[in-house]
């Protein structure tokens, strides 16, 4: 669903508009748009999730949200680098910290609307 998130941002024009938006951009601030974009996808998972329950043929199983929170952790900057260096370097993040994704899956989840994932406005500047 993470990944139909990001076909939605290019119909959308949303992964132009971060590609505009990183040129010219130092890598800090590049690396912090795309974890808006990241974000956004998860959000977008959320909201998959939550309108599936309701189509027919799609059965989501009583621990298959669980196991969608325990993947955004699993795929969190902040898990994978402590795993892989033993410290975390937020300034290098580029997806988003266990916690973030888990909190973006969560609100499209809980909304079942695209709208409350626009990570781009300045609402969500504090992610």
């Amino acid at each position: 669903a993470h990944e139909v998130g990001h076909h939605v941002q290019n119909l959308e024009g949303v992964l132009a508009w971060a590609t505009q938006a990183k040129r010219g951009a130092g890598e800090q601030l590049q690396n912090q748009i795309q974890v808006r974009v990241e974000l956004m996808a998860d959000c977008y998972a959320g909201v998959w999730a939550k309108r599936a329950e309701s189509l027919p043929g799609v059965e989501l199983e009583a621990g298959d949200i669980e196991e969608a929170l325990r993947a955004a952790h699993a795929v969190g900057d902040d898990t994978l680098q402590k795993a892989a260096r033993g410290r975390v370097e937020t300034e290098s993040f580029t997806h988003g910290s266990a916690e973030q994704r888990i909190r973006w899956f969560r609100n499209g989840y809980a909304a079942g609307d695209p709208a409350v994932c626009d990570t781009r406005t300045p609402a969500y500047a504090a992610l």
